[in-house]
């Protein structure tokens, strides 16, 4: 998932940024945004497509089949708009051969139990198993550990990531009993959302509104009445997720790479986001849409 990616490489790239002598703000910029336009490819790539898939039923190969060609054009563009903003002409400072030869970076024997019960998880999602039973077992059997603590292995667990999940979907479930989720939406109702040049615009708008997991939750009272309800989850979770490079808050991945770069005393700016974050939404938006239109 999108927000795993980044609790991990957001680290190993500060470290290796300073190891080689390079500014690591365009590193940092790229593992978020290219975790984000990753994710758009499979259902358990972020919890909004997560959502998306338990919602429309729809299959982790099919989903795979109609949003992988997106994610792999979307790294695509995202690299070379990096590049030319940001690395052109820039130099390392020190020889990588030189950098990897430290010793934080000797390879550790790979365990056979995770590798084990990744290929089975993997299997399984292919298999058109239900993602949610198999993601649970294989969560369930790497707990069970005989080499290291139980505890040590839940104080690694980021509970104030999970209560701001829980928080999200309170306030909008809250929101939608209410009645304030029908008054929102009152005023689009009646556009003819199902066409993606016009569904893809206001998603990608209300996923910086309300962020991407509260706007799926909010717009899947929509797409359930489309005349083609499959094309418009697909719609909902490329729109949805490849907004969320826009700004910091657009994504929980976003703002998890911020803070924890932060913590390292790197500083990530709304205006820096932005520089990268609004050229690479726009242009993976439209390819997203074009491919969309086309294929449906």
């Amino acid at each position: 998932m999108n927000d795993i990616v980044c609790l991990v490489m957001t680290p190993f790239v500060l470290h290796m940024a300073r190891r080689l002598g390079v500014p690591p703000v365009p590193y940092l910029l790229a593992v978020a945004t290219a975790s984000n336009i990753g994710s758009v490819a499979t259902i358990t790539g972020n919890p909004q497509n997560m959502l998306i898939g338990s919602l429309s039923g729809i299959s982790y190969v099919d989903f795979l089949g109609h949003l992988g060609p997106i994610a792999l054009a979307g790294l695509v563009l995202n690299w070379a708009l990096i590049y030319r903003l940001y690395l052109r002409g820039a130099r390392d400072r020190a020889e990588v051969a030189d950098v990897l030869r430290a010793p934080e970076f000797r390879l550790a024997p790979i365990r056979k139990k995770p590798a084990v019960v990744l290929a089975g998880v993997l299997v399984g999602f292919l298999a058109g198993v239900p993602a949610s039973l198999v993601a649970a077992i294989g969560a369930a059997l790497l707990l069970i550990t005989r080499t290291t603590e139980p505890k040590q292995v839940y104080a690694e667990i980021d509970w104030g990531l999970l209560v701001f999940f829980v928080g999200l979907f309170i306030i909008v479930a809250g929101a939608d009993r209410a009645g304030l989720t029908a008054t929102l939406l009152e005023p689009i109702a009646n556009w003819d959302l199902h066409r993606p040049p016009l569904f893809v615009p206001v998603t990608a708008v209300l996923s910086n509104l309300v962020s991407n997991v509260p706007a799926v939750m909010l717009l899947r009272t929509l797409v359930v009445n489309f005349p083609d309800p499959q094309s418009g989850w697909l719609a909902l979770a490329m729109a949805s997720t490849l907004a969320g490079n826009l700004t910091i808050t657009g994504s929980i991945a976003n703002i998890i790479v911020v803070e924890r770069a932060a913590a390292e005393g790197v500083s990530i700016g709304f205006a820096d986001y932005i520089r990268i974050g609004l050229p690479v939404t726009l242009a993976t938006l439209a390819v997203g849409t074009a491919w969309l239109w086309i294929t449906n």
